[in-house]
């Protein structure tokens, strides 16, 4: 757990350090995240907000397995294909089953389309999750599709 908790950091940090090219192609949208039952923040809402050109807030609310909410900050890096980025980053969550509070911290891996023609935006990504409450429990199975709405 110690070697997670300080390689993520380390890589989030190394990104935001080594930024080149802007990989933005819209500043704000939302949209329906279709996800596996596995983690707290699974299928549900998720809006996206590019604070800077590579720098990206995600909120989701969930109400898969459990009903939760959560933020990540990510980093967006362009492909040579055009709308296309790959975004890695991390945040933290907090849900709630069954009379109990499940909280921990999330990263994420995954793949951002934007069509050229049209205002909507694409992503599929792998966020593994930590439960530090109730119990510690590390959930792995986390993919998802996400489908939503441009805004410039």
């Amino acid at each position: 757990m110690k070697r997670i908790s300080i390689t993520l950091p380390v890589i989030v940090f190394i990104t935001l350090v080594c930024q080149r090219a802007s990989a933005q192609d819209y500043r704000l949208a939302g949209g329906v995240r279709l996800g596996n039952s596995s983690p707290t923040l699974s299928s549900g809402i998720s809006v996206k907000y590019f604070a800077t050109d590579k720098t990206a807030l995600e909120g989701l609310i969930s109400w898969g397995n459990r009903f939760g909410f959560g933020g990540l900050l990510e980093v967006h890096n362009k492909f040579n294909t055009p709308g296309l980025s790959w975004f890695m980053g991390g945040g933290a969550y907090v849900g709630f089953q069954d009379g109990d509070t499940y909280l921990g911290p999330t990263g994420i891996v995954g793949l951002d389309y934007k069509f050229t023609s049209a205002p909507v935006n694409l992503s599929l990504d792998w966020k593994p999750e930590l439960d530090i409450l109730p119990d510690i429990n590390f959930v792995p199975d986390a993919f998802a599709l996400t489908i939503r709405f441009t805004l410039k």
